[in-house]
């Protein structure tokens, strides 16, 4: 007997080694490891690493892999000319989308799905990510592309091509800690994608594209581009009340809860999976409010802060606390991101899990083919075009 499940809810799609996430403690581990320690101490390469090799490398191995990975930064001339064409009103997810299917292009055995094979492509495909995003960026700024170095980490070569100088120590730290958070999520939408994709052993380029296009929906990726909607507007309410933003910041959040009925919410609170505190939020905290006062934010995280005061009050009894995507857009905003390229930002690091669980389905594959449930009517006559 099969049995219906909306949205494949409770169901087990995938066995995989990667990630694992118990909601109600709150809990998050890479290959065992808790996300919290990976946060403090790793780094987003060695996380990577981690994540396609289920173990951490020895010094020699993550320095062949960093060396590897920062060999492959740098863009074919003809999809920079790509690039280039691309409108500069194009939202940066659908031109992501699009060039990450074009990297196929420039891949003589584009088609190649063996082990050996995808992890090379993925390598490749994970290096070139930032160095397109950052292009993109600066050609609709009207600033010229900035080549990448292979002499610095993912983290800092990205800020470097996006801003043409290289970041502080704190802010490549930050945006370092926010690739390994969002890195791998067990089988999230766009993962299950990239894992449907690949089973009927098409390439990784169409796995990963297709995994793109699920992040862009509104349901999946880009709450953390809403948090800092919420933030922006919070501060217009300030500026036409003539009031000091700290003083509205409850009365905003109290008529959002009191609105809950009609589809009102704040935006950074509450989890599909996790009751408990989303563990990957503990440490970017800490972070973000370093990087706000540095940058001169300070403000911005005063009031994500007064936001979440008055949240844990009125709704941490029902399990609503602050997820990875509230401290991300005060990350996001202090280092300098246009708010439409905070997605972006999570297909970047998200390359990284959905690779690792495309090496997992091709390792003894088999294609996905759900059953349906018929609720539709039976042995209906056909009635002629002229009868109708």
């Amino acid at each position: 007997m099969s049995t219906y499940a909306k949205g494949l809810e409770g169901i087990v799609g995938a066995q995989t080694r990667m990630s694992f996430i118990n909601g109600e403690k709150g809990i998050l581990e890479y290959v065992g490891i808790p996300i919290d320690a990976l946060a403090r101490q790793s780094t987003f390469e060695e996380t990577v690493y981690l994540l396609w090799n289920t173990r951490l490398p020895k010094k020699a191995e993550l320095d062949a892999f960093q060396k590897d990975l920062r060999s492959r930064y740098e863009l074919p001339d003809e999809l920079i000319d790509m690039i280039r064409r691309v409108p500069t009103s194009t939202p940066p997810m659908h031109m992501l989308r699009t060039m990450v299917s074009a990297l196929s292009f420039f891949d003589k055995d584009a088609n190649a799905n063996d082990l050996a094979s995808a992890r090379d492509k993925a390598l490749t495909v994970l290096a070139r990510v930032p160095t397109i995003i950052a292009a993109f960026d600066r050609v609709r700024r009207g600033e010229p592309i900035v080549a990448p170095r292979s002499d610095l980490s993912f983290a800092a070569n990205f800020m470097h091509m996006l801003n043409g100088q290289a970041p502080t120590a704190t802010m490549e730290r930050a945006f370092d800690v926010c690739m390994i958070l969002h890195a791998d999520h067990g089988l999230n939408n766009s993962t299950f994608t990239a894992r449907v994709v690949i089973s009927t052993l098409s390439d990784i380029y169409s796995a990963l594209t297709a995994a793109i296009g699920s992040l862009r929906g509104p349901l999946h990726g880009g709450a953390n581009e809403e948090v800092m909607e919420m933030l922006f507007e919070i501060e217009g309410i300030a500026k036409k009340q003539g009031k000091d933003v700290m003083d509205v910041i409850e009365p905003y959040v109290m008529d959002k809860l009191a609105r809950r009925h009609e589809g009102a919410r704040i935006m950074g609170f509450g989890h599909r999976v996790y009751k408990a505190i989303d563990p990957r939020a503990t440490f970017l905290k800490t972070l973000a409010q370093q990087l706000a006062k540095d940058t001169g934010n300070q403000r911005l995280y005063d009031m994500s802060s007064r936001i979440e005061q008055v949240m844990a009050r009125e709704v941490a009894a029902k399990g609503i606390f602050p997820n990875v995507d509230f401290y991300s857009a005060t990350t996001y905003h202090s280092i300098g991101l246009k708010l439409d390229l905070f997605t972006p930002m999570f297909a970047m690091s998200r390359i990284a899990g959905w690779s690792g669980h495309i090496f997992e389905q091709l390792d003894g594959n088999r294609l996905y083919r759900p059953t349906q449930e018929y609720i539709g009517p039976h042995d209906v006559a056909y009635v002629p075009l002229a009868q109708r």
